[in-house]
């Protein structure tokens, strides 16, 4: 079964909450402080893999998850780190977020992006020793793993695509030609699945896409035309191949009209490739009108002539165009925090200021008190101030309520 498109749930491992702890010692009556940190949370990457076809295995279990990262203990030991999870994905994948940003275009073997990053582990009370404070009795809880969305879409390598109107022998020809063993009917429908097949014609390799059959209309998505034509946006070249027979509604001079127009259509850019027209069922005998070379994938007849000039295209398309490679964008965290109103609250929303406050116990003075320092620095109070928060006003930040009151605010 070949799958193309899948929407994927990625969440990272979670971070290990750091600890409090002290070693007795001579002259500090709390002791040394001894708290670990806690281990970072695993995250979870996706990695162009050869050995990968399809993303039928997402289709089936979307959900994937990485290890979490242990809490820190005593002694300063440190939480070991959540394990890692890498998703093979098939080369020609596209990593798409939920809000439409393309991340990834994964082409080469090994090839891999960093989809989501696990949770930070929080910090034990012996990270917190300063000149000022030398028995720091606070430690972090760790950070959640953020669950996000991807869309992956697969989109065939090919150094060509063989282009055509349904039931035009495409499936058959790439059958003769290479080792694809498309699924073939005696019926006047198209397949619902491109293959690929290596083509050596006298030394000379190169990848040939049995692009499923274009109708007229497949450029706005008649007849799954958008899941077909996309797959053409990897190849060098294209190959069109026309159908005399008839049972065609068109002549091979309409169908070349149709299909010309249509990739033209879905991508100018597209359109401009290299390309070449070829013309089947030869051994019909009919008068095709139209400038091609002519072959018989049932016969065999005509087909060496146009696997030469095939390769002498794939040629030429890479002289002109060289191979484009894959990217990865590295995305910014972005803001450190934004403002936002909430029924009768204020809501503090971004990572940075989460973090701020993930102490492991708020209710101690001297965890709210580095908490409200931290909040500062970032400009938190400034900004609600600026958004019309008042002194008792609730805000929130993740799961925690506070009541608002200004750093400059002073008791009468």
């Amino acid at each position: 079964m070949f799958i193309d498109q899948v929407r994927v749930s990625l969440r990272p491992g979670n971070g290990g909450a750091g600890v409090v702890s002290f070693a007795r010692a001579k002259g500090k009556p709390k002791g040394k402080p001894v708290g670990g940190n806690g281990g970072a949370g695993g995250s979870i990457y996706l990695r162009a893999d050869s050995s990968v076809a399809t993303l039928l295995r997402y289709k089936r279990n979307p959900h994937h998850s990485a290890g979490n990262g242990t809490h820190g203990e005593g002694d300063l030991r440190h939480g070991k780190r959540g394990e890692d999870l890498v998703l093979p994905v098939p080369l020609g994948t596209t990593v798409t977020d939920d809000n439409g940003a393309l991340i990834a275009d994964l082409v080469e073997e090994g090839q891999e992006v960093e989809a989501v990053r696990g949770g930070r582990g929080g910090l034990g009370n012996a990270a917190f020793v300063s000149p000022g404070n030398r028995a720091p009795g606070v430690a972090e809880q760790g950070e959640y793993g953020r669950e996000l969305w991807f869309t992956l879409e697969l989109k065939l390598l090919a150094d060509a695509a063989l282009i055509g109107f349904p039931n035009a022998g495409k499936s058959t020809l790439i059958s003769k030609v290479s080792a694809a063993k498309p699924k073939i009917a005696d019926y006047p429908f198209t397949t619902l699945e491109p293959n690929l097949g290596v083509v050596n014609v006298d030394g000379r390799e190169f990848v040939l896409a049995d692009i499923p059959g274009l109708i007229e209309g497949a450029a706005e998505g008649k007849g799954l035309g958008h899941e077909f034509l996309r797959h053409t946006e990897r190849a060098r070249a294209l190959v069109y191949l026309l159908d005399p027979a008839e049972t065609q509604t068109a002549t091979p001079s309409e169908q070349l009209d149709v299909l010309s127009r249509e990739i033209a259509d879905y991508s100018s850019e597209l359109a401009a490739r290299p390309s070449l027209v070829l013309v089947n069922k030869a051994d019909l005998g009919l008068d095709v009108k139209v400038e091609a070379i002519e072959l018989s994938a049932l016969t065999g007849d005509g087909i060496e002539e146009a696997l030469h000039a095939i390769a002498d295209l794939v040629d030429r398309a890479q002289r002109e165009a060289p191979e484009r490679r894959g990217y990865i964008l590295y995305r910014p965290l972005g803001p450190g925090f934004e403002i936002a109103r909430e029924e009768d609250a204020w809501r503090v929303i971004g990572m940075a200021a989460e973090r701020a406050v993930r102490f492991a116990d708020l209710t101690l003075d001297e965890a709210a008190d580095m908490a409200a320092k931290r909040l500062s620095r970032l400009g938190v109070d400034d900004a609600l101030e600026a958004a019309g928060a008042e002194r008792g006003d609730e805000v929130r930040i993740g799961d925690l309520a506070f009541e608002f009151i200004p750093e400059h605010f002073e008791e009468e």
